[in-house]
C-alpha cells in the first residue's frame, strides 16, 4: 500500500498516509456526528456533534497508529529493519524488512498489536466510567464508549487466527514451532485467511439480503481484503519454496544503468538513460556506491515546472529506505525484504559497490523457469 503523503517520524519511524484514509476518516465523523451522538444525546447544536465527532475520529486514527507502531517498535528489538507505516482504508500496515528470526519472536511481534488495542480499549471504557460517576453520562463520555468499544472489537477482529491479521500471524507463529518449516506455517496461515475472508464475504452477503445494506457490504469489502491478502501470503510462501538455495547472483540484473545525483528530472524524463527498457535505476555519484534509487514514478511527481530545477538526488529514494543484499544471499529470504519496501527493488552490493539490481519482472522470470524445469535458473537468465 502506497503512501500518498507522509506524517513525519514516530521513534524513528516513517508515518505515512495513503488517501483512502480520507473515506474511513469521514464514514467515522459521518456517523458519529449525524448518527451516534445525536441519538444518544439529542438536542445539541449540530456544530458541537460535528466537532466531536472529527475529534473522535482523529483519535482513533492516533489508535491505530499506536498499534501499528507498537509491532514496528518490537520488530526492531527483534532486529528486523522496518521500512515505515501507511495508515490505509482497512487500518494501517507496518512494512517489515524481512521475517522474524524465530517464532517466539514472531509471537511477540504479532501479538503486541492486539495488546495494545485492547489496553487502549480497556483504559478508555476507564475513562467513560469516571466520567459518568463524576459528570454524568454526557456527549464526551458517549465518544470514549466509542472508542473503548471500537479497540476492543479491533482486538478481537485481529486476534482472529487467519492471515493477513494479526492472529494469523500468531497463527504461523505456533505452526512455525510445531513443524519446524517456516513456509509450510505461512501456507497454513494463509489457508486459514482465505476460509475466513470467504465466510466475512458470504455472511457479508447475506445481510445484504436482509436488508442491512450498509454493514453487510462493510463486510463483503473486509472478506475480499482478507481473502485477497490471504492468497498473495500463501502465493509469497510458494514463490519462497521454489526459489530456496537460489543465490540473488542468479536472477539479478547486472551492471545496471546508473543515473548522477545531479541530474535534473527534466532531462530524466525527456530522455531516460535506458531508452525506455527500464523504470528504476541507482542513483551514484562520482563512480562510488550508490546514494538512491530513483523510480519513474518518483520523477512523474515533480510539478512541470519544477522539474528543470529539480535533481535526481533530491526526489530519489534515499539508501536507508532501499532494500539491498549482497550476490549470494539467498533469494528467498530476499524477497519478504523486497515486498516489504515501497520501491519493491533490491540493490546487490559487494564489498560497497553496485553489481546488479533485482526487479519483480526478475523473480517472474526465475518463478517461471523453476516452475517449468523443477530446478533454479541459471546463472545470466534475465
Amino acid at each position: 500500500m502506497r503512501e500518498s503523503f507522509s506524517l513525519g517520524h514516530v521513534a524513528g519511524i516513517r508515518i505515512g498516509v495513503n488517501w483512502s484514509v480520507l473515506v474511513i476518516f469521514a464514514i467515522i465523523a459521518f456517523g458519529l456526528a449525524e448518527g451516534r451522538l445525536p441519538q444518544a444525546h439529542p438536542d445539541h447544536p449540530r456544530l458541537l456533534y460535528w466537532g466531536l465527532g472529527l475529534a473522535t475520529a482523529v483519535v482513533f486514527f492516533g489508535s491505530l497508529l499506536a498499534h501499528e507502531l507498537s509491532h514496528a517498535v518490537m520488530a526492531r528489538r527483534h532486529g528486523l529493519e522496518v521500512g515505515g507505516i501507511v495508515l490505509w482504508l482497512f487500518g494501517g500496515v507496518a512494512r517489515l524488512g524481512g521475517d522474524a528470526p524465530n517464532p517466539r519472536a514472531e509471537l511477540r511481534i504479532a501479538g503486541v498489536g492486539p495488546l495494545v488495542s485492547l489496553l487502549l480499549g480497556l483504559g478508555f471504557a476507564l475513562i467513560t466510567w469516571l466520567l459518568a460517576v463524576t459528570t454524568g453520562i454526557t456527549l464526551v463520555s458517549e465518544a470514549f464508549a466509542w472508542l473503548a468499544g471500537i479497540n476492543i472489537l479491533l482486538a478481537l477482529f485481529n486476534s482472529i487466527p487467519a492471515a493477513p491479521l494479526d492472529g494469523g500471524r500468531l497463527l504461523r507463529a505456533f505452526l512455525w514451532w510445531r513443524t519446524g518449516d517456516r513456509l509450510r506455517a505461512a501456507s497454513g496461515a494463509s489457508r486459514a485467511g482465505q476460509f475466513t475472508g470467504w465466510l466475512l464475504t458470504v455472511l457479508g452477503l447475506y445481510q445484504v439480503l436482509l436488508g442491512r445494506a450498509f454493514g453487510g457490504i462493510w463486510l463483503v469489502l473486509i472478506g475480499w481484503f482478507v481473502l485477497a491478502a490471504a492468497s498473495a501470503e500463501g502465493g509469497q510462501a510458494q514463490v519462497r519454496r521454489l526459489l530456496a538455495g537460489v543465490p540473488v547472483r542468479e536472477v539479478m540484473s547486472s551492471a545496471p544503468v546508473t543515473v548522477p545525483p545531479d541530474l535534473p528530472v527534466e532531462d530524466f524524463l525527456a530522455a531516460p538513460p535506458a531508452g525506455r527498457r527500464h523504470a528504476t535505476f541507482p542513483v551514484t555519484a562520482d563512480g562510488g556506491g550508490p546514494v538512491g534509487l530513483l523510480t519513474l514514478d518518483r520523477a512523474r511527481r515533480v510539478p512541470p515546472g519544477e522539474r528543470r530545477s529539480t535533481t535526481a538526488g533530491e526526489v530519489m529514494a534515499p539508501m536507508d529506505r532501499v532494500v539491498t543484499a549482497g550476490p549470494d544471499e539467498s533469494l528467498a529470504e530476499v524477497l519478504p525484504r523486497m515486498d516489504g519496501s515501497e520501491e519493491r527493488r533490491v540493490l546487490v552490493l559487494e564489498e560497497g559497490g553496485l553489481v546488479g539490481i533485482v526487479s519483480p519482472s526478475d523473480i517472474s522470470r526465475a518463478v517461471n523457469w523453476a516452475m517449468s524445469s523443477g530446478a533454479p535458473g541459471p546463472s545470466g537468465i534475465r
